[in-house]
């Protein structure tokens, strides 16, 4: 086994701005782990699945997710400037993939959106979509925004981060239209990540006045300890984006070197609160295998297990769950 293997799997892209951060003398380097293939990659659990959250099982038309009522996922694009090795949708994404919409595709999912009216928020994903140009950026936010009964839009993107060069006046502009707010979810996992580009990159985003969220992985080896973590949500804080997010890593085929068990992130997340603001707390989730939703671990919805956990989804269904 070689990491040509890995690469022949999983795509890899690593942006110039991310090599930059990364420490060579570093073997352990949080930003070398979450974006360089590993051989620990080629190592496949049987609880590990192609599709950890079951996008395809809430998906009848090409390009939507549509698992709760009030909200969609739109899958805009099936590419990322940077290829996270965690990533839950590794196996629908990069060069190759066939989950690329067709403008045939894009029309039928912006009529789905169009003919459901308690759609309240769509939720631009894929792939990132900040990879896209400010035209067809500026292109689907006036279309969605032209829908009555849709208020919010929701980008979430890494590329503030990894590829800061992107978030251009142009791009700023395209994410306005008249009849929606537009919000931003952003992607990052360690404090190392905001370089001086990102962070002007997020400030063009935020003097723009757009609202911005975080997103986070809990990962083995970049952020599994409460100075990592506080440093990241402070560093969330003080770039103007407000902690959102911080999620248990997904049963992602080739994944399990990134993960660690429910009790000890509990224990950890406990340990951040005694120490930071409530500012900067995220909320602890877990996504269901299956497509049952996000369940927060910091709840009643959790009950400890001999074998791992059973956790309950927002149908007050239980759900077992593998301790890794």
């Amino acid at each position: 086994m070689s990491l040509d293997d890995v690469a022949h799997k999983y795509a890899v892209a690593v942006s110039p701005t991310l090599l930059a951060l990364v420490d060579p003398a570093d073997p352990a380097d949080p930003i070398a782990r979450q974006f360089l293939p590993s051989l620990e990659e080629l190592n496949i659990l049987p609880e590990e699945r192609a599709d950890p959250i079951g996008d395809g099982d809430h998906s009848s038309v090409p390009g939507i997710v549509h698992r709760h009522p009030d909200r969609v996922l739109f899958k805009v694009v099936a590419a990322c400037p940077v290829y996270c090795r965690f990533c839950f949708r590794r196996e629908m994404i990069g060069p190759g993939k066939d989950n690329a919409l067709s403008r045939a595709d894009f029309e039928a999912a912006l009529a789905y959106i169009a003919a459901h009216g308690e759609i309240w928020e769509v939720i631009l994903t894929g792939g990132d979509p900040f990879i896209l140009s400010s035209r067809r950026v500026a292109e689907i936010t006036q279309r969605l925004a032209a829908i009555p009964h849709v208020k919010i839009i929701r980008w979430h993107t890494r590329v503030p981060v990894v590829d800061p060069d992107r978030v251009s006046d142009g791009l700023v502009a395209a994410l306005h239209a008249p009849g929606a707010t537009t919000w931003v979810a952003v992607h990052a996992n360690h404090a190392r990540e905001f370089s001086p580009d990102a962070r002007a990159a997020i400030a063009r985003l935020v003097d723009a006045g757009i609202a911005l969220v975080s997103q986070s992985v809990l990962l083995k080896g970049v952020n599994d300890n409460v100075q990592s973590l506080a440093a990241l949500m402070r560093a969330f804080a003080e770039n103007r984006i407000k902690p959102y997010y911080l999620h248990h890593p997904d049963l992602a085929r080739g994944t399990s070197h990134f993960r660690i068990g429910i009790e000890e992130g509990l224990a950890l997340v406990r340990d951040l609160r005694a120490q930071v603001s409530g500012l900067v707390m995220p909320t602890y989730m877990l996504d269901l295998p299956g497509g049952f939703g996000k369940v927060p671990l910091e709840s009643a919805n959790v009950e400890k297990t001999a074998t791992g956990h059973r956790i309950r989804d927002g149908r007050e269904v239980w759900h077992d769950y593998p301790q890794g």
